[in-house]
């Protein structure tokens, strides 16, 4: 297939007038088509439905440890609970502090706390002159929301195949006491699907930070959201590597159950070292009496351990899998080779991250809503909302039907094709 860059613009303005017709008719439609964010389909909701029947009036509401889980109490968790979210997380009961139903509570309240208190004994963030953090892009918009939403100066680390370009991970955290964290979607990340190597993990636990209360905020949202049984990507654990290194208390990791049960019904934990969590149960103690034990219990005698979950996680595979061979398929027939975008192949996850040419990206997405497709705002993927280079969109097939996705996808190739062909007519005129 002739890369577009290479045609004549005779030949151009000809391909466009044809693919303006087909947008025109698609558009007709009257379509209202959602690839905006990542949420779970119905027919994904539905696999835990069984958990509403788990607990009813007639059970016996009391956890292992013969706590009354109507009652208040249990700071840390219930303990069935927190082992089956520490073998999600792979690292050893006793590092885990369950908290409510979103890892991204957890996220916002381990900054708030540091603005107002400080990291272990630190000087509260709040009264530094500057704080910074590190964002790896194209990366996770609510991520840098937080941070945003804090004040907090946001530093862009460019994402290799690897993971994030550690070169600059360590220059920069080793030369400036201001940079107080670094985000990181390890595994299958957000957007790309990429899952950090053995060497950048290394890397990561080796870092010498310059500011004692720089800490790694490991967000391990997709540790077992596999989309192939016979093709998953292998992460080393963060929390050990440290402690090899002697960093123990440099990372705090993140994990919840909200696309693995109910979004908005899950069970959420951090993970990290002995010291760090004497410091977050101190105030914790200050915030709450016990999160919500129930839901707790509902969720460990639902799966009953990691290998029931394991098992649950592969019918959402099953779900997930079509859905984004679908629109890999229709990527690769349709702009395979015209040099007009490029795309990963992710083996988990929730995203699809499409690099368009230079300063397309937000006329793609625009041009797709004209035809009734919503997709995350082109910029979302970066601190700010502001791209550089005005490219990278996110792709999330998981909420649309089958064949609402086939129509989005056709929605958004069409997109991709026109706004590229009149990114060429100019650069040609």
């Amino acid at each position: 297939m002739l890369a577009y860059k290479d045609r004549s613009k005779e030949e151009l303005l000809e391909l466009k007038n044809q693919l303006e017709q087909e947008f025109q008719k698609v558009k007709a439609q009257g379509l209202q088509l959602d690839m905006s964010r990542g949420k779970p389909s119905a027919a994904q909701l539905d696999l835990a439905m069984g958990m509403m029947d788990v607990l009813t009036s007639e059970s016996d509401l009391k956890c292992e440890e013969g706590v009354d889980c109507r009652n208040y109490g249990v700071l840390d968790g219930i303990r069935e609970a927190k082992q089956l979210l520490a073998d999600m997380t792979e690292v050893p009961k006793d590092n885990i502090v369950i908290f409510g139903n979103s890892s991204l509570n957890i996220m916002y309240d381990t900054i708030a706390r540091s603005m107002t208190h400080g990291v272990m004994g630190s000087t509260p963030w709040a009264k530094l002159d500057k704080v910074k953090f590190l964002c790896p892009v194209p990366g996770y918009d609510r991520h840098f929301a937080i941070t945003e939403h804090f004040g907090i100066e946001m530093i862009n680390v460019p994402m290799t195949m690897d993971g994030p370009d550690m070169d600059i991970v360590e220059k920069l955290v080793s030369e400036d006491d201001a940079i107080k964290g670094i985000w990181c979607v390890p595994k299958y990340s957000n957007p790309q699907g990429i899952t950090y190597s053995d060497e950048t993990v290394h890397r990561f636990a080796k870092l010498k930070p310059a500011a004692k209360d720089f800490r790694i905020y490991w967000d391990n949202a997709y540790g077992i959201h596999h989309l192939y049984e016979d093709k998953q990507d292998y992460l080393i654990e963060i929390l050990m590597e440290c402690k090899k290194e002697g960093n123990p208390d440099m990372v705090y990791k993140f994990c919840s159950t909200s696309k693995v049960s109910f979004p908005g019904s899950g069970v959420a934990a951090i993970a990290a070292s002995d010291a760090n969590l004497v410091a977050i149960r101190k105030q914790m103690q200050i915030q709450t009496i016990g999160h919500d034990k129930l839901n707790q219990l509902r969720h460990a005698r639902f799966y009953k351990d990691i290998h029931g979950m394991v098992e649950h996680m592969k019918l959402h595979a099953d779900i997930l899998r079509p859905k984004f061979e679908t629109v890999l398929t229709i990527l690769e027939r349709e702009l395979e080779g015209l040099e007009i975008g490029s795309w990963l192949r992710p083996r988990g996850g929730y995203f699809i991250s499409f690099d368009a040419m230079d300063g397309c990206a937000k006329a793609i997405v625009a041009k797709a809503s004209e035809a009734g497709l919503v997709m995350t705002p082109a910029g979302a993927t970066f601190p700010y909302g502001k791209d550089p280079k005005d490219s990278n969109i996110r792709i999330a097939p998981s909420y649309p039907t089958p064949e609402e996705l086939a129509k989005a996808c056709e929605i958004f190739v069409l997109s991709v094709k026109l706004v590229s062909i009149d990114k060429i007519l100019e650069s040609k005129s």
